[in-house]
């Protein structure tokens, strides 16, 4: 049984950590039960706010917004609204636009009402309008609550641009609780998503001497315990599963917020996740919910990672290796359309595919080999026990489900890693020469799940 969650014992202070850092959130309250709404008004007024700014969708105004208008109007504290006229806001330039456009500049709270996108543009908005900012969860369903960049779409690139936190995370069990299914089982992705991600940054750790946290590791795996044990009665709209899977999002959130990155919650689950929104969206559809595809994208991880395990690889050979890059750019040019210039220019900055870095990555790994392995068998959960909990919930566990070609699974193997620099899975087996033979592997891993 996990330990309970108590998140405000990291909030409000500075944490001096053995990693040799001082670790510090923004977060200076944190509600997360029923009746927060009516809780609210008196925070609003505690510090000191006038007039408020909400930010919702036409899901997330029913849903939520319409219940903390009411309550702000019958404490008398002035606001006003934008309404998003989307199904699902693409949180790009013109969406940007469009809240800058309605902001009221008298204001000094924006409230951001809703969970990923919403909470995305609310952070960089109030950031960029100096106001601070308050999030009203409408569902648990993903973990940047208080993270304090905010993930765009800027010129078709999936970015994450420096935002701020929010000063307080409302969560009310009312509203939570009666989130759609799809959302919640989303939230459960993109938390045992972790697993896969904390890997990477333990790998890194040692291929790389990637800085690392063990403090902040240890709160990420808090919040996969709590979920795991709490899993079961998700799918019955258990209020204190449902608290406990928001309270665990907001924990993850808080670590990617202590180490100043999205490193502790994101690695190549994230990486496949991205590219497949991009292709959706430069299809001019929208893309599954961001957790939906972390899920799905963790348990390809989760595959290949048990078959890294049992390999053997012939480090000297490797080396000798040539790289083409300009095959390499016909490449990206071919998969990443209208994103290709700028996944690029990433790796001119980033030089991920230099050879000579590789063959430096190689030496290391050949050296550390069985310690790798001894370290992706013990600590990764088994891929059929994770797709039998999403079954479970009704969620999606392969392509198909989430209505995206099984083509972009492969091709993400191959060539996700390039929307950003961190290094994952996705880069290890392109050091090992792996990424084409793993990539059709997970081709046929999909087609019998």
């Amino acid at each position: 049984m996990a330990q309970k969650i108590d998140l405000n014992s990291y909030i409000s202070r500075e944490i001096r950590c053995s990693c040799g850092r001082t670790h510090y959130s923004g977060v200076k309250h944190i509600d997360i039960g029923f009746g927060a709404a009516t809780r609210l008004p008196a925070l609003v007024k505690e510090y000191g706010y006038k007039k408020t700014y909400l930010i919702a969708d036409r899901n997330t105004w029913p849903a939520a917004g319409e219940r903390v208008a009411k309550e702000l109007d019958s404490a008398g504290i002035p606001h006003e609204e934008v309404i998003l006229d989307y199904e699902e806001a693409v949180p790009d330039e013109t969406v940007i636009g469009e809240i800058i456009a309605a902001a009221p500049m008298d204001c000094d709270l924006v409230i951001g009402v809703g969970a990923g996108v919403i909470n995305d543009l609310g952070k960089f908005v109030s950031h960029r309008l100096g106001k601070d900012y308050f999030v009203y969860a409408s569902a648990p369903s993903m973990d940047g609550f208080v993270s304090i960049g905010s993930a765009l779409m800027l010129k078709h690139v999936k970015t994450t641009l420096d935002a701020h936190g929010p000063v307080a995370v409302i969560g009310d069990l009312d509203v939570l609780k009666d989130a759609p299914m799809n959302l919640i089982a989303a939230g459960l992705g993109d938390t045992l998503g972790k697993y896969t991600c904390l890997l990477d940054w333990k790998l890194s750790r040692i291929i790389n001497d990637e800085y690392y946290c063990e403090e902040v590791v240890k709160m990420v795996e808090q919040a996969l315990a709590t979920v795991n044990d709490n899993s079961a009665k998700v799918k019955e709209r258990d209020p204190e599963a449902i608290r406990a899977l928001m309270e665990a999002l907001v924990l993850t959130g808080l670590a990617m917020s202590f180490v100043g990155n999205s490193r502790p919650a994101s690695g190549c689950e994230h990486h496949l996740s991205h590219y497949w929104e991009m292709k959706s969206l430069m299809k001019g559809e929208l893309p599954p919910h961001h957790g939906t595809q972390v899920g799905v994208a963790m348990i390809i991880a989760l595959r290949l990672y048990h078959d890294l395990a049992k390999e053997q690889p012939d480090f000297d050979a490797l080396r000798e290796r040539a790289y083409a890059h300009e095959a390499w750019k016909a490449q990206m040019r071919a998969h990443y359309d209208a994103a290709a210039e700028g996944i690029i220019a990433l790796e001119e900055k980033a030089g991920k595919n230099n050879v000579e870095e590789r063959n430096r990555r190689l030496d290391v790994m050949k050296a550390h080999w069985a310690e790798m392995q001894e370290l992706i068998t013990s600590y990764l959960p088994a891929t059929e026990d994770v797709i039998r909990l999403f079954r479970s919930l009704e969620a999606p566990v392969n392509m198909k489900d989430m209505g995206l070609p099984d083509a972009w699974a492969k091709e993400g193997v191959e060539i996700a890693k390039e929307v950003r620099e961190r290094y994952t899975l996705l880069q290890l087996l392109w050091d090992l020469g792996l990424s084409k033979s793993y990539a059709e592997k997970t081709e046929a891993f999909l087609k019998n799940n």
